[in-house]
């Protein structure tokens, strides 16, 4: 395991204001389950297909249409919560949330208020080289999403596409351990990584398959522990919401904005009023959007058209078998196994793909060598043509091979960056191609001793000015790198260079 450091959560102090202030965010995490049928109904999940083509009675409200569980859904909800090193429930029950919207055709939405499918679990945030931090997670439940309101077709009406109506939620809810902005945003990557390894949900936050509600309030200095020692909610402040956020970027944005809003009210004497708020990126502020209700104003009661979910412990454990290794595992892993730095391990982990393509590369081969060729060489060539890891025109094998030729010393770094380019866009064996364009690096001393000599006897002055400063060696080491095309071996022709200026 990596050795690390589990900090306390360390508030985000507000400069500028009359008195100290310090931040407590919760955040309500809605994920997409990574499944091609809904919830209640067997409609299909496709992202884009034409407005209400994937809705079935049910979702439609029609009446006398029952809802059926997707067992599917249920099962990606569990594997979420093991991954989460949640508690599981093997009895839960759905709920009616009873509230009006136009997007929302039966009148209600199911969800789970009371007996939620998960309990408590953890998520450890990365927040440095070595530190980490721990947010507890409250509870997942299963919900179905709403539809979509459209206003901006036509002047005088509003549509409504009702493909997402019905599509399964895991709602994620995080106790308030977090204590700043940059935080938040590690926390809903973090859960994003874990579900993408999962396979239960796909992190697309452009197409709101994630998306977070965040919670913001402002305490005085030491109210939080105080918080923590009581249990009282009163000591961290009158907390908004702040809906549907799409993005990391915004996501710490509109706290910072959020949260200068509620000092500028304390501090002026007012008071924060609980409501829903919505975050305006091309202002840069938020603004409200109703007033927060609470659980009662929803009319929450059973669903009667649903008996309670009774699942079995062996069940649970046979999903729990099919787990993958997990970023912080793997992590720490290629740390140990590799002798990688924890920093370029997480790069390699950030994605479950990007894993795979190392681990092959640095199969029976030196996992640094590998890693930064992985991360320096194709990562960055893919980040300048927005390719992503699963569409590198060079394979693992390839990379592999270029590796293995570097070990051998058949090609130096040079040519191995050469040797990449073509590879990248031309495709090929390496090996084949260092044969076939004569790219095969000079490791016979002799030619090398004749190539420093030439260069030698042509700058008899430099030879003079590096023997009184050796460092100026180096300038014959690159005249001979140049003769020869930058084939020789660098190693022996710094030791030729060397010897044959008596350094």
């Amino acid at each position: 395991m990596l050795d690390l450091t589990y900090e306390a959560p360390k508030p985000k102090v507000i400069a500028g204001a009359k008195h100290d202030w310090e931040l407590v965010i919760g955040l309500e995490v809605h994920a997409q389950v990574a499944s091609k049928a809904k919830l209640f109904s067997g409609a299909s999940t496709q992202f884009g297909a034409e407005p209400n083509s994937n809705v079935a009675f049910v979702d439609a409200g029609m009446p006398g249409m029952l809802p059926v569980i997707n067992e599917f859904c249920v099962a990606q909800a569990v594997r979420t919560g093991l991954g989460l090193k949640a508690a599981i429930n093997l009895w839960s029950a759905f709920d009616r949330k009873n509230y009006f919207y136009p997007d929302l055709p039966q009148g209600y939405q199911i969800s789970q208020l009371y007996h939620p499918i998960v309990g408590e679990g953890e998520v450890l945030v990365d927040m440095g080289p070595g530190t980490a931090r721990r947010v507890r997670v409250e509870r997942i439940h299963l919900e179905q999403d709403a539809g979509k309101s459209i206003h901006d077709m036509d002047p005088n009406m509003s549509f409504v596409d009702l493909n997402r109506t019905g599509v399964a939620l895991m709602e994620i809810v995080s106790r308030p351990d977090i204590r700043g902005p940059e935080e938040a945003a590690a926390y809903v990557g973090k859960l994003r990584q874990i579900m993408r390894y999962l396979g239960t949900c796909d992190g697309n936050m452009q197409n709101g398959n994630l998306r977070a509600d965040v919670n913001v309030s402002v305490c005085r200095p030491g109210d939080y522990e105080k918080y923590q020692e009581t249990q009282d909610f009163s000591y961290l402040g009158t907390r908004c919401e702040i809906k549907n956020m799409n993005s990391m970027r915004f996501i710490q944005q509109a706290i910072e904005y959020e949260a200068r809003r509620q000092i500028a009210i304390l501090e002026d004497g007012g008071s924060i009023v609980q409501e829903t708020r919505l975050y305006d990126p091309d202002k840069g502020e938020t603004r409200s959007m109703r007033s927060k209700e609470e659980a009662h104003d929803y009319r929450y009661f059973p669903d009667p058209d649903l008996l309670p979910l009774e699942i079995e412990q062996a069940w649970v454990d046979a999903i729990a078998s099919t787990l993958p290794e997990l970023p912080d595992e793997k992590k720490a892993r290629f740390v140990n196994d590799f002798g990688l730095t924890e920093y370029d391990a997480s790069v390699l982990t950030a994605e479950a793909e990007s894993a795979a393509y190392f681990e092959e590369v640095a199969s029976g081969r030196d996992g640094k060598l590998a890693a930064n060729w992985v991360i320096n060489e194709l990562f960055g060539r893919l980040k300048k043509d927005d390719k992503a890891i699963t569409d590198s025109p060079v394979s693992a094998a390839q990379l592999g091979r270029i590796i293995d030729l570097i070990s051998k010393g058949d090609i130096s770094g040079k040519i191995a960056k050469d040797l990449f380019e073509i590879v990248y866009t031309e495709g090929g064996d390496p090996g084949a191609i260092v044969e076939e364009r004569g790219m095969k690096q000079v490791t016979d001393t002799g030619a090398i001793e004749t190539a420093v000599d030439q260069v030698i006897a042509d700058n008899p002055a430099q030879v003079e000015k590096a023997k009184q400063n050796p460092k100026l060696a180096g300038w014959f080491v690159g005249q001979v790198m140049k003769a020869t095309g930058g084939k020789a071996n660098p190693k022996a022709v710094n030791e030729i260079v060397a010897q044959k200026l008596g350094l």
